[in-house]
């Protein structure tokens, strides 16, 4: 087994330091435009990986929400701002539920 050194270990930035040096800290408008991009990828890639295994394609997925194939493409590569509502008609059509949960 591999025995890491804490003494180098301790000296690499965290995860939240790098994003702070190249994104601002949390609250700058900069860091907030980062967040909103790196969730637009997450959800559009938890579509995109879905609909992959349901072996349908963006044309198929589109034309069931009456919308164009490029508008699924942009959506999966997280390049638009989708509305919630387009967001739980695409995944309705992939089968994907929600179920609300209020705290």
């Amino acid at each position: 087994m591999i025995k890491l050194d804490e003494a180098k270990l301790s000296k690499l930035p965290t995860t939240n330091q790098l994003l702070d040096e190249q994104y601002g800290a949390n609250g700058t408008k900069e860091r907030e435009e980062f967040n909103a991009k790196a969730l637009a990828w997450y959800y559009g890639s938890l579509l995109r990986d879905r609909r992959k295994e349901l072996k349908l394609t963006q044309r198929q997925v589109a034309e069931r929400i009456g919308r164009e194939q490029t508008y699924i493409a942009r959506v999966e590569r997280g390049k638009t701002d989708i509305q919630m509502s387009s967001f739980f008609r695409i995944a309705s059509v992939l089968g994907i539920q929600f179920t609300a949960s209020f705290v």
